[in-house]
């Protein structure tokens, strides 16, 4: 007596991983502000794609966070409400605390060089949204040095939606953030780096309190 397969055949999703990319780097660059309407046909058009594709592109950003479907709207980039805002924060929180003890603790002048490099990158940003990927690559440092690969693939499950947290951000103040960020970021590297677990909580937590004020005026 045969049995069925243990697994289904694979199926090809490059093309909708290409379209998704495509589509995540255009609401990353401000092409597609929160709010915005997502239709496949246009989109298909524009990528010179079948609606297939797109389709599915939509629905792993929904997935992401990046993108909200409702029956009478269809597609749009999420606009982020007072409870997403507050959600978001609250698992920031939990995930950097744990991930900032860590690297006070644990970690090696490798990985602390590199938190640096981030902050340095912030120098370099041309635009608010330049900055908004060095200040996500930053925390990519940080969680990174934190040694904890749960912990990180935890922040790689809502880094998205933090990087559109941000880009809320520069919505309300471009110029608070441009003029700020830099400064808060090395005073928090620099922090790390003195051996003293509960100043660096105090300072990221005044860091992420910040942010928020900003989006909650």
């Amino acid at each position: 007596m045969s049995h069925p397969p243990a697994v289904a055949p694979a199926r090809r999703r490059g093309l909708a991983d290409e379209v998704a990319d495509r589509i995540r780097e255009a609401i990353f660059t401000g092409g597609y502000a929160p709010g915005t309407q997502l239709r496949e046909v246009e989109l298909a058009a524009t990528l010179e794609v079948s609606r297939g594709p797109v389709r599915e592109a939509l629905l792993r950003l929904e997935r992401e966070g990046l993108v909200r479907s409702e029956w009478h709207r269809g597609a749009t980039v999420t606009e982020l409400l007072p409870e997403d805002v507050a959600e978001l924060d609250s698992l920031r929180e939990a995930l950097e605390t744990l991930a900032v003890r860590l690297v006070v603790e644990q970690a090696d002048d490798d990985a602390l060089d590199r938190i640096d490099a981030a902050v340095t990158q912030m120098d370099r940003a041309a635009d608010a949204h330049e900055m908004v990927r060095a200040d996500i690559a930053f925390h990519d440092a940080v969680y990174a040095a934190s040694g904890h690969r749960r912990l990180a693939e935890a922040w790689a499950a809502i880094r998205n939606q933090v990087h559109l947290f941000l880009l809320t951000r520069i919505g309300r103040s471009t110029r608070d953030y441009l003029k700020h960020i830099p400064a808060e970021h090395r005073e928090l590297a620099a922090i790390l780096r003195e051996d003293d677990t509960n100043s660096a909580l105090v300072a990221f937590a005044a860091h992420r309190r910040h942010a928020l004020e900003v989006l909650m005026r």
